[in-house]
């Protein structure tokens, strides 16, 4: 990390994970005997890198008070908004009493626990210098097609896609700004590196490993289960 400047980390959790069509939140389903999101959080802070981790929950969020890692000091708990971009702009309001406007923060999702330490370390190593930041991305291997009712309109060149993945790493300052500028807009942002995008950035992007997957479907908590035995 840069000389004088300090690393946090957002965590955006209120969301509802109606694709799972489970009993709670997808975050808190059982992964390995842990909620999902206690094994990300042990993921994020035995990286090392990070100052404190804000979480956003919702106030009447039910499960959150119960995890053992809620009551780690290097968590500080914000409020939870409608939006993914609401929750993470409330995150980084929490932490402007701890954080510096220049301090770099890693936003990451709650249902991704594979993320590894390595690739935490290679994102900052690789972003830790650069003016606006970036986020950790995966080449696309499979032939795209662009679907027009229902049948193919053109083959796309995937050697120009890659698929977004998180941490995404921008400064507190920048970030904050930019959310509050897509916020004034109306614009619905899905991660934060298309709110920077919106206000005139081009972030980075570090190839990330393939296993970090966010569990979005049923058969993803067997997959992430899967990887993480095979990380260990």
């Amino acid at each position: 990390m840069t000389k004088g400047c300090k690393c946090w980390g957002v965590v955006p959790a209120a969301g509802v994970g109606k694709r799972m069509q489970a009993d709670r939140p997808k975050q808190y389903l059982d992964l390995g005997g842990r909620a999902v999101i206690q094994h990300t959080l042990e993921r994020l802070l035995g990286s090392g890198v990070f100052e404190a981790v804000a979480v956003a929950v919702s106030s009447e969020d039910p499960y959150w008070p119960g995890l053992a890692i809620a009551a780690d000091e290097r968590i500080i708990r914000a409020e939870g908004g409608r939006e993914r971009a609401d929750s993470v702009l409330l995150a980084l309001k929490a932490l402007e009493e701890h954080a510096d406007s220049d301090d770099w923060v890693l936003v990451h999702d709650a249902a991704r626990p594979c993320i590894t330490a390595s690739d935490i370390h290679r994102m900052i190593e690789s972003l830790k210098d650069d003016p606006v930041g970036g986020i950790l991305a995966l080449p696309v291997h499979d032939t795209l097609k662009h679907v027009d009712a229902g049948r193919i309109a053109e083959t796309i060149d995937r050697r120009r896609i890659w698929r977004a993945v998180t941490p995404q790493m921008f400064r507190h300052g920048a970030l904050k700004s930019a959310l509050e500028l897509a916020g004034s807009r109306g614009a619905l942002v899905t991660d934060e590196a298309s709110a920077l995008e919106l206000a005139g950035y081009r972030p980075g992007i570090v190839e990330g490993r393939s296993d970090n997957i966010k569990i979005t479907r049923p058969e993803d908590l067997a997959l992430a289960a899967f990887f993480l035995e095979q990380q260990c």
